[in-house]
């Protein structure tokens, strides 16, 4: 799936068409409109790379590694093979530089952290190890482990970092990393926002550690998760091998598969909205779904 970007000076946007899974609402409802800003890159420091105004060529979303919504703005976030795209008002917006995002996580302070690949002309390691940004991805700092790490998997919890680079590695410094032992690789990974605690979804099955990866312990699920997300301490929500949703309200005790299938999950994330409803943002072949009351209705956010 690519999904093309026009450059603003063109002042171009396109209407996406709102699609409804099986047995949602029929309401018809206007999709927002796709724009976005597409920059050409400096470079401040060896660590820093800043993203200036000026207007340059398209971009074409071609993949989408994770998806993610800023705590602060409650707006959705892209990590792409292109970079970090952002939804605003509508219009989706190039967001920062073009890094190749393998992994993208925002800490519970706001804080965003990545790792991947540097665009053509991006100016930062390759791989870029564990990259942090506290201005909402405008700008990235290398943290650590850069030339050496390209983590696929990423959880940040209260106190502590963890990625998969073909070895899973904890910091509670962001610059220093301790190794651990896990049954199987991890696919995708999550940290409860609290507490910290882990989970990891892998070939052995979903597991679950309190004590930042020291030790691990395989938890009962109704279907092989794929991948994995923290609403909230207590709730969990995975998306399935077998293409479905599980949900569980007390920490992974008990879960609720939903019969509903939605596809091969590309990427997923869960919280609880103001309103208190849980909130399931997941890419399904290419396009971003918005599911609310526990998988019953559904809504195209992206395609």
């Amino acid at each position: 799936m690519t999904i093309p970007l026009r450059r603003t000076t063109a002042a171009a946007t396109a209407i996406l068409g709102l699609a409804v899974l099986a047995a949602c609402t029929s309401t018809p409802t206007t999709a927002p409109k796709l724009t976005a800003t597409t920059t050409t890159p400096s470079t401040t420091s060896p660590t820093t790379f800043a993203t200036p105004a000026e207007v340059q060529q398209p971009v074409a979303i071609t993949h989408i590694h994770a998806v993610a919504r800023d705590p602060k703005t409650d707006e959705l976030l892209l990590a792409t093979h292109e970079g970090l795209f952002r939804q605003v008002d509508g219009e989706l917006r190039q967001n920062g530089p073009i890094i190749d995002l393998m992994s993208f996580a925002v800490g519970p302070d706001g804080t965003y952290y990545a790792s991947g690949h540097p665009g053509v002309g991006v100016d930062l390691p390759q791989p870029v190890g564990l990259l942090t940004s506290t201005d909402a991805g405008r700008t990235w700092q290398v943290a650590s482990r850069g030339g050496e790490s390209d983590f696929h998997a990423l959880a940040v919890g209260p106190k502590s970092v963890t990625g998969f680079d073909g070895a899973l590695r904890t910091s509670t410094d962001r610059r220093t990393w301790t190794t651990h032992s896990i049954a199987a690789p991890p696919r995708a990974l999550a940290a409860a926002p609290t507490s910290g605690t882990l989970l990891a979804t892998t070939s052995a099955g979903l597991l679950i550690s309190g004590d930042d990866g020291g030790s691990w312990r395989k938890l009962a699920s109704p279907e092989a998760a794929l991948l994995v997300a923290w609403a909230d301490e207590r709730t969990i929500v995975t998306a399935t091998t077998g293409g479905h949703l599980a949900t569980s309200n007390d920490a992974g005790a008990t879960w609720t598969l939903h019969p509903k299938s939605i596809g091969a999950a590309e990427a997923l994330f869960a919280q609880h909205g103001t309103d208190g409803q849980l909130e399931i943002i997941v890419v399904v072949d290419g396009k971003v779904l918005r599911i609310t009351e526990a998988g019953e209705t559904a809504e195209t956010l992206v395609s």
